[in-house]
């Protein structure tokens, strides 16, 4: 069994003595605190943090964190304090300490909400110090390594978790070791059968491939011998997640993957990477566009390398990576190097940058988890943007941007700033106006147009996908539905104090403020939210109102009826904003009859007068409006037509022809042919009221071979 002694032996190798002895007493201390503990498989528990700390001495951290590992459960599972910590070992071993620790559990009725809360307590830990992350993953990794004792169903729970946010983060932050250790095990624990398969298909595969695999090192290493470079050429295993999700997405049979031969060239600087380029081009062909140069434009973590595909003999696939002894340090190690490099000298500017990119990663989650509706929420952006691969645009000044794969207009402003996002009216992509949604590529330089006062749209989130982007577009539209619910709101209570010959303005003074402390309310934007949303309704709260201006005491406001008074309807025009929408069940127009249901959450949503889904709501006066077109909308309306037409050649370009000779625009069109004579085309046209769809439908009866036509909506 690993022991303290051995791990002070391989501790010997970088740290010094008296840092060793610190590690030591931070053993000694945990294994009396966890005494008489025992892990699910029978072992004493001290043996766990020892493990976590023998994996951090393999990524040579410093002692604080192997202190912080020795210790990491002690809070959560022994009577030991914080404060208690912080006087035997000092104030950042405790606070990584408190970091890792799981914390007092807080009891939720949702397992998912448990561990998106867990999640955002590690983020704040994280932004103190970016090794509670690293300790956190050397936990979670002998973790899995231990799954065994546990029933299937919590190893299933666990694997998942970890592969869909443990290995992830370990690949956001570089930690290439630990991510594919952390993959390979969730897989086994999730597709055990699979994982064993795949093994054994590996491990058959390799003996066929030994002798391929010896030629081609030595081809490529007498090579670069000839050439008098300094190399060391070695073989690229693929690991079990890897190649199975090669299998399911790319929909390849084992052999096809395996087929592919890599190999990594480990050299001493640059200059010796681009020339080693040359040499193995020269040797075998290169696949075109298989190139990539990640050691000029690193990826998001860090990585840096050469990628190259070469055809071998007999068109063997070859797949080729240089880098030097460094940045083969920080692909293994990522954000790790920061303290791994040349035994904690950590000045160096690749640990530097690696250590430099993981607070800005750190930064932008604190900015996700400030803007997030709640903790599952923010777990949901966390997730999605765990990690695509990278593309390269530039901004007009030249400065390299990264973004995911398959951002757009929107995800590049919200990336450069959050109010650049905001006021986003339109771009130039490489001088070009393009399309707010437009898919970048890499190499494309972005001019983001800004409008004061613009706001983001609904619709963004429908092709947003970066996290950032997807958080603060939400996040805005929350606070304008808040501002647009108030303002409906006023207008509501407004409306229903006008029986009374008062209004909110004219109110007395105090009588406000005693309502606003009856319901526990800091202010009147809450209650009139809370209207414009429909949670409370106006004519209950302008009889509360009235009653306590008259000087009632009950809560009920029976004494404050309100009396006869001349119809005022709320006047609309057009889409408000976020709290007056039109239904789509009636769709209507400007020139229809219409009435106002208040929804709950939603706001004020319009419906044509004769809609049938108003149903028994029509007897309610509390949640239906009298309203009325304002004269001077200015925008377009959906609107649906159903048209029975004979079937003949050309049928869409005609009907397309004549709607836009209208003045209309046609947003979608279905054609269902119910025989060879007949068919039904459905039509969602853009028209600007009544009047103008009554137009549209006129010249289309003029049409010979159209029979009935119906507006669509109940």
């Amino acid at each position: 069994m690993f022991t303290i002694d051995d791990l002070a032996d391989r501790l010997g190798g970088y740290l010094p003595q008296d840092e060793i002895q610190q590690v030591r007493r931070a053993f000694y201390y945990a294994e009396q605190a966890h005494d008489g503990q025992r892990r699910r498989s029978g072992e004493p528990y001290v043996t766990h943090p020892l493990a976590v700390a023998n994996i951090l001495a393999n990524m040579h951290m410093d002692h604080q964190s192997l202190m912080a590992a020795m210790l990491h459960d002690v809070i959560e599972d022994t009577g030991v304090a914080k404060p208690a910590l912080a006087q035997q070992f000092g104030e950042p071993v405790a606070e990584l300490v408190d970091g890792v620790s799981k914390l007092t559990q807080i009891t939720f009725e949702d397992k998912a909400v448990a561990q998106a809360e867990n999640f955002q307590k590690m983020v704040l830990a994280m932004s103190r110090d970016i090794r509670v992350i690293i300790v956190k993953l050397a936990d979670r990794l002998h973790n899995m390594r231990t799954l065994g004792a546990l029933r299937p169903e919590k190893k299933r729970r666990i694997a998942r978790e970890t592969l869909e946010i443990y290995a992830r983060i370990a690949s956001r932050l570089g930690i290439n070791t630990i991510r594919v250790e952390l993959e390979d095990l969730s897989f086994q624990a999730l597709y055990p059968m699979r994982a064993e398969r795949i093994k054994r298909a590996v491990s058959s595969a390799r003996g066929h491939r030994r002798s391929t695999i010896r030629q081609l090192q030595t081809s490529l290493q007498q090579s670069l011998d000839d050439e008098g470079l300094t190399g060391t050429v070695i073989g690229r295993q693929k690991h079990l997640l890897s190649i199975y999700r090669k299998m399911r997405d790319q929909r390849k049979s084992f052999a096809e993957i395996m087929d592919v031969f890599g190999f990594r060239i480990i050299t001493e600087d640059v200059d010796s990477c681009y020339r080693i380029l040359g040499v193995v081009h020269n040797l075998y062909k290169p696949v075109p566009g298989r190139f990539k140069d990640y050691i000029a434009i690193p990826k998001a973590n860090g990585y840096q390398s050469l990628h190259t595909t070469l055809f071998g003999r007999g068109g063997m696939p070859i797949e080729v990576q240089i880098r030097t002894r460094e940045m083969e340090a920080l692909a293994n190690n990522g954000v790790a190097a920061h303290w791994l490099y040349k035994a904690g000298q950590t000045d160096h500017p690749i640990a530097q940058g690696s250590h430099a990119r993981a607070r800005a990663w750190v930064r932008g989650l604190l900015e996700m988890q400030r803007h997030a509706g709640d903790s599952l929420e923010f777990i949901e952006h966390v997730k999605n943007d765990l990690f695509p691969d990278d593309i390269y645009v530039f901004t007009p000044k030249g400065d390299i941007m990264e973004l995911p794969q398959g951002a757009t207009v929107i995800d590049f402003a919200y990336s450069v700033h959050t109010d650049i996002g905001n006021s986003c009216i339109a771009c130039r992509i490489d001088r070009h106006l393009a399309p707010l949604s437009t898919r970048l590529e890499s190499g494309q330089t972005l001019e983001i147009i800004t409008a004061p006062g613009a706001r983001p749209n609904l619709a963004w989130l429908n092709f947003v996908i970066t996290a950032k982007a997807r958080s603060a577009i939400r996040h805005a539209l929350k606070h304008q539905q808040q501002a647009e619910a108030v303002q409906l709101g006023r207008r509501l209570l407004n409306k229903a104090l006008a029986p009374f010959e008062t209004s909110l303005e004219e109110l007395p003074e105090g009588v406000l403020a005693r309502l606003l402390e009856e319901h526990s309310l800091s202010s009147e934007a809450p209650l009139l939210e809370s209207i414009g949303l429909g949670s409370r309704v106006a004519h209950a709260v302008a009889r509360r109102l009235v009653a306590l201006m008259q000087g009632e005491p009950d809560a009920s406001g029976a004494a404050a009826a309100a009396p006869e008074a001349p119809h005022q309807p709320i006047l609309i025009s057009g889409a408000e904003g976020m709290v007056i929408k039109f239904a789509r069940c009636c769709r209507p127009l400007p020139g229809d009859p219409v009435i106002g249901h208040l929804s709950v959450g939603k706001g004020l949503v319009v419906h044509r007068a004769e809609c049938r889904n108003l149903g028994d709501l029509k007897d309610d006066p509390d949640k239906l409006f009298a309203l009325e077109w304002s004269a001077d909308i200015d925008e377009d309306f959906p609107a649906a037509l159903r048209l029975e037409m004979a079937s003949r050649r050309g049928l869409v370009a005609e009907l397309a022809a004549l709607i836009t000779d209208a003045g209309a625009n046609i947003e979608r069109i279905d054609i269902e042919e119910r025989d060879a004579r007949l068919s039904i085309v459905n039509l969602i046209l853009s028209v600007r009221n009544r009047v103008h769809l009554a137009r549209i439908i006129k010249r289309l009866r003029n049409l010979s071979h159209v029979g009935r036509i119906t507006r669509l909506g109940n």
